[in-house]
């Protein structure tokens, strides 16, 4: 069983950084054919990514979601697969250069850490736990996705401001647009990472019987949940835009890292068994 994930861990991972070296050959170059060569290359290596989780989820029984080894495999599916729909819903072609090195970086480190997981639980077989994994994962690849657009959007606002109308003015879209896909991403995040709490709550009742324990991580989910609304109605009301709005997603996505890794390893709770290695 460990030989045929080991394989398909292998071939995701050579997918992911043909895919990179695509999307940068189409940074370089800007001719179609490498960003098109690029998507499909990152669409092969989801498809073999989605097998690899599908085949661990068989021989489990429950979500792969037993060590940081499993949890990173499903980080780097989701942050694949809500790119390749981001790209064909808003043609920011360019962000392949954030998401496919991105999703190549989480499948390496996973591939470096034990593999063998943790004794299986009743509780990781709970629909609620599965819905709440995987939302909440969707959620937090939009965020990150959301980051990637705030870091081209300051990219490009420097090469306006300073007229140095050179090598990325040239190949980084317009900032109106890279507002309106960032602002796009972080409302697409905001909600799910609004229904994945939901069902995380719901998932808490079943197994502890009750809806909130004050867990570490359940505060922290807290705290990035409140700064992202906040961000959301500052841009509804004050009008927080461009610049402010693109500093606040890389602020966010920093909570979000903290929230998702830093919580678990330094202030531990009942969440640590997803992160452990």
């Amino acid at each position: 069983m460990m030989d045929a994930m080991s394989l398909l861990v292998t071939v995701t991972v050579v997918f992911y950084i043909l895919s990179t070296m695509g999307y940068f050959g189409y940074l370089f170059l800007q001719r179609e054919f490498w960003q098109k060569l690029g998507y499909g290359l990152l669409g092969a290596g989801f498809f073999c990514h989605s097998l690899l989780l599908g085949y661990a989820f068989v021989h489990f029984g429950s979500l792969p979601a037993h060590n940081l080894h499993q949890t990173l495999l499903l980080v780097g599916w989701a942050v694949t697969g809500f790119f390749l729909v981001f790209q064909y819903r808003f043609q920011v072609k360019v962000m392949g250069i954030y998401a496919a090195p991105l999703a190549a970086f989480v499948m390496i480190v996973s591939s470096r850490l034990p593999v063998e997981p943790a004794q299986v639980q009743a509780h990781f077989r709970s629909f609620w736990l599965i819905f709440h994994v995987v939302v909440i994962l969707l959620g937090e690849a939009a965020f990150a996705m959301a980051c990637g657009v705030g870091i081209l959007y300051l990219v490009q606002e420097y090469a306006i401001k300073n007229k140095k109308r050179g090598f990325f003015y040239r190949r980084l879209p317009s900032l109106e647009l890279l507002d309106t896909t960032g602002y796009a991403c972080i409302v697409f995040g905001f909600t799910l990472l609004t229904v994945g709490l939901i069902g995380g709550f719901l998932y808490a009742k079943t197994v502890w019987g009750r809806f909130w324990s004050g867990d570490p991580k359940e505060i922290w989910s807290g705290i990035m949940w409140l700064f992202y609304a906040a961000l959301l109605h500052e841009r509804l009301t004050v009008g927080w835009r461009g610049r402010k709005s693109a500093i606040m997603s890389i602020v966010g996505f920093v909570v979000l890292l903290f929230t998702f890794l830093g919580v678990n390893v330094f202030l531990k709770g009942h969440h640590g068994e997803f992160t452990q290695w």
